[in-house]
């Protein structure tokens, strides 16, 4: 089984089991101090989406961060290689401003210049960087936006538990090594002409333990903070970025 398959399968059979249950995932159900990244990223989408846009999203899951999508008021494609995650999404939503596609994010059966934002949440290292860069710019419309939120790989910490969760069957090698690092948000910046990044959660590692000592509101502070005093960029977990397509 190729590596796309691995991925596919697994998150087939978790949506099976969350259609089952009823237990969606959700953003609001972090830890506060893991969210900062996420709010950024809504915090972008609302500032360039509303009820005449329509807005591609890549990698959509089970819908995770799709209902914020909605809550804009556009017209929002999901997609995602696994049927059974789309199929959790419809029972999730119920709009017609929604619809679903299986679509891999390395073929996108849309043409060229179809879409005004482009969004991703925590998706792009299920596909070879480059194609997946080259395919978002070529659906995304002249002045539209590509807006992201998405783990950095040049932390060695990070890097070491991904690592983990491979040896764990968690994730799959290839996802593992294709992980957004700085080299690649240059690459997307040199193909936009300019991009804008924030980033986040030098210390998220620390976090678990932080909250269990300080609580979440004190662990929040302390998480910011630091990010603040060391500039937080080659350490950071998370990253947001807003690429603009030229006219």
């Amino acid at each position: 089984m190729n590596h796309k398959d691995v991925e596919k399968s697994r998150y087939d059979s978790k949506a099976n089991k969350a259609l089952e249950s009823g237990n969606f995932f959700s953003v609001n159900r972090l830890t506060q101090p893991l969210v900062a990244p996420y709010i950024a990223y809504q915090d972008f989408i609302s500032d360039y989406a509303d009820s005449n846009s329509s807005i591609l999203e890549i990698g959509s899951g089970m819908g995770e961060n799709t209902g914020f999508l909605l809550a804009t008021g556009a017209k929002v494609c999901a997609t995602d290689i696994s049927k059974d995650s789309l199929n959790v999404m419809k029972n999730r939503f119920n709009t017609d401003r929604l619809i679903t596609k299986v679509a891999d994010i390395e073929k996108l059966p849309f043409e060229d210049a179809s879409f005004d934002i482009i969004a991703n949440a925590g998706s792009l290292s299920y596909g070879d960087s480059n194609t997946v860069l080259n395919e978002i710019y070529r659906v995304l419309k002249p002045g539209g936006v590509f807006i992201a939120v998405d783990s950095l790989n040049n932390n060695p910490i990070y890097r070491f538990n991904r690592y983990v969760h491979y040896l764990k069957g968690k994730r799959s090698l290839s996802v593992i090594t294709r992980t957004p690092d700085l080299k690649l948000l240059r690459k997307y910046e040199g193909k936009f002409g300019q991009a804008e990044n924030q980033f986040f959660g030098s210390i998220s590692y620390l976090v678990p333990l932080l909250n269990a000592v300080f609580g979440e509101k004190i662990t929040t502070k302390i998480s910011d903070r630091i990010d603040g005093l060391v500039g937080v960029k080659r350490s950071a977990f998370k990253f947001v970025m807003v690429a603009e397509k030229k006219i």
